[in-house]
């Protein structure tokens, strides 16, 4: 049984966003206000709105009416309102107008500070343009931008007008942009000329140009010029940014039914067609400000920065929610440990950053690197860490918490997804936490763990579930409605299989396993790889693991795992025996791995997530890998043929 590492001090729970909503309630105990949250949905998603003060310019008169079924269960009925009135417009014409609202950086070190009046002025410039040039409410908008300043006008000026945003993860290939823009039938582009990662200009625009031969409902491209390199230009389709911005003028937020949609987001494909999840005005800013406000307790006073993309939902969650609760939001562009290794830490310290957030796999590259890069720092005002992407292993957590937060800061360790644009797994503040944990359900999410035959499961590993509708869930597939039924709810009846492996522990606390995709049977017992990965990792000599499943004739799968060493370590059999005994030392004989692989690097996603798909097809000798343009280090590839 794992110990509890991190109790609440009395003055943090005093003072939380939670609290404030337990006392408005009269409801004494964490436990009570999850268990009440959930069987009185009707009261929760309504005191959310009441406590935190979204705004609806017309009243809802039902809450939620599930009487098409539970997967297109309606939510906020009657109601009228706009994720931008209530993330900027108030603020703007508030007394806090002047204050700084957006903090933008770049790789090469040029900083955008906006205020709120900054950023509504631009917003309402870029919305009044849009409309200018035909864009109307429902009609799709897309941006294939870097994480900057840009990219929050446009999200922002999009839903002023009620159209609907894509973002497009800056690193696709052009085949996977068209596909979207073509799904979609996106009717305008926002796009950039290039992005500059690790001192090297990344084009963006030929990218965009190539995908546009393939998406013909694309008539206009806006284009944000970042380098002074030459660019193709297409003179009847594309604007320049400044250009564009100074047909603009004044545009006032459009109302929208509650569930007309603000978002799509595609899912990233690698394992199929991706899909175009759909997100509504009142479901995403109810979730998102609850998630925000409650879990990460973020208040105007605070500085909220996630490591993200505008391509991954952290991005829009991020803008959405932190702006929302009246905090300063702050994007990066660029690599985090360039030029130099203590690069991300120098902006949580420059940019006094309160509640901070990261990957797991982005840990681990920053524990490679030393942590003195991260003590010659003062973090002192760090009070909220944050992860969410993929499970956590023991030793690169306690790093995150023991390092970067200095055993003062809680880690919001989440886990939900693109398809709910928030949680269904959180940690409040007021939790006590063991490591690696995600403490139980999020505030309002009806989730269990099962086995095959729907029995809910407790002390193994089971299908993370949940049972009840919730706001954010997607209202569907963008022109793909069976795809959505068959995609979540045709497990069991009325359940949404989320695809994830989770195991709730003794004490009722939850720990996410991972994929079920990724999931490895042996012998046929499941193991998540996150268990043999973090096993790897605790000898202190491997930065990076990828543990992978391969068909064997008798236990029908087989372990291989390929590991990234720490600098100061280097491959042999001594090593590697060492490695495989550790596995057994951790989780026994039946999961010893039959194969450890050195390697110099492991195939991830821009936002370091590991991609295992990528890994055991190549182990495998698989001449068709698929999609791989959201793989920000393709070249890893090379080193895991290499190893074989």
């Amino acid at each position: 049984m794992s110990e509890f590492v991190w109790h609440p001090p009395s003055d943090l729970v005093a003072a939380s966003n939670i609290a404030r909503f337990m006392r408005k309630h009269g409801i004494d105990d964490v436990d009570t206000l999850l268990q009440r949250s959930v069987s009185d949905q009707e009261w929760f998603w309504h005191s959310v709105v009441e406590d935190l003060g979204i705004e609806f310019a017309e009243p809802y008169h039902t809450v939620l009416d599930s009487g098409r079924g539970i997967p297109w269960t309606e939510w906020y009925l009657g109601g009228r309102l706009n994720i931008v009135a209530n993330c900027l417009d108030r603020h703007a014409r508030g007394e806090r107008a002047d204050e700084i609202c957006l903090i933008a950086e770049r790789e090469p070190g040029d900083i955008t500070p906006l205020t709120f009046r900054g950023l509504a002025e631009a917003v309402d410039r870029c919305a009044s343009a849009l409309l200018a040039s035909g864009i109307q409410q429902g009609d799709r908008v897309a941006a294939y931008m870097p994480m900057t300043a840009e990219v929050v006008v446009q999200l922002l000026a999009t839903f002023k007008i009620g159209a609907i945003f894509i973002p497009v993860f800056s690193g696709y290939a052009p085949a996977a942009v068209a596909e979207r823009l073509r799904d979609a039938e996106a009717k305008l582009l926002f796009t950039a000329d290039a992005t500059i990662r690790r001192g090297t200009t990344v084009a963006i625009k030929g990218n965009a140009d190539a995908a546009l031969r393939e998406a013909p409902s694309v008539t206009k491209t806006v284009v944000a010029r970042y380098t002074d390199d030459d660019i193709a230009w297409h003179g009847e389709r594309d604007v320049p940014w400044p250009d564009f911005l100074a047909t603009g003028d004044s545009a006032t937020s459009q109302m929208v039914a509650s569930m007309d949609p603000a978002l799509i987001l595609y899912t990233s494909g690698t394992t199929g067609r991706p899909k175009g999840t759909v997100h509504s005005h009142a479901g995403t800013l109810v979730q998102v400000a609850k998630e925000v406000g409650y879990a990460f307790d973020v208040k105007p006073s605070d500085s909220f920065f996630w490591l993200t993309d505008i391509g991954w939902m952290m991005g829009p969650w991020m803008i959405i929610g932190g702006l929302f609760h009246g905090a300063t939001i702050m994007l990066y562009d660029g690599a985090f440990d360039w030029p130099t290794p203590d690069r991300l830490w120098n902006m949580l310290e420059r940019h006094r950053i309160t509640v901070f957030g990261i990957s797991p796999t982005a840990i681990r590259l920053a524990m490679r690197a030393g942590s003195e890069h991260v003590r010659r720092h003062d973090l002192s005002q760090l009070r909220i860490l944050g992860s969410t992407g993929e499970p956590w292993d023991e030793a690169s957590w306690h790093w995150y918490f023991e390092t970067v937060g200095d055993r003062r800061c809680p880690i919001i360790n989440i886990s939900g997804g693109t398809d709910i644009i928030g949680c269904f797994l959180s940690p409040l503040p007021i939790h006590p936490l063991k490591p690696c944990t995600l403490a139980g359900p999020g505030l309002g999410m009806a989730v269990d763990v099962w086995n095959e035959q729907g029995e809910p499961l407790r002390g193994e590993v089971g299908y993370l579930v949940a049972t009840k509708p919730a706001p954010s869930m997607t209202r569907g597939l963008w022109n793909d409605p069976e795809r959505y039924l068959e995609s979540y709810w045709s497990t069991w009846d009325n359940v949404w299989n989320h695809g994830d492996w989770a195991r709730i522990d003794e004490d009722g606390y939850w720990f996410l396993q991972g994929r079920a995709d990724d999931t490895i049977k042996v012998a046929g017992r499941r193991i998540g790889p996150a268990e043999i990965e973090g096993a790897l990792i605790t000898t202190g000599k491997v930065s990076e693991a990828a543990a992978v499943g391969v068909p064997h004739e008798i236990r029908g799968e087989a372990i291989v795992c390929f590991v990234v060493l720490q600098p100061d370590h280097t491959p042999s059999e001594d090593l590697r025996q060492e490695l495989v005994q550790t596995v057994v030392g951790w989780l026994g004989k039946i999961d010893r791995p039959d194969k450890v692989l050195f390697v110099s690097d492991l195939p991830k996603t821009r936002s370091a997530k590991i991609v295992r798909r990528l890994v055991r097809d190549k182990y495998l000798g698989k001449q068709d890998l698929g999609d791989l343009s959201s793989v920000q280090n393709p070249e890893a590839l090379e080193a895991i043929e290499r190893a074989m």
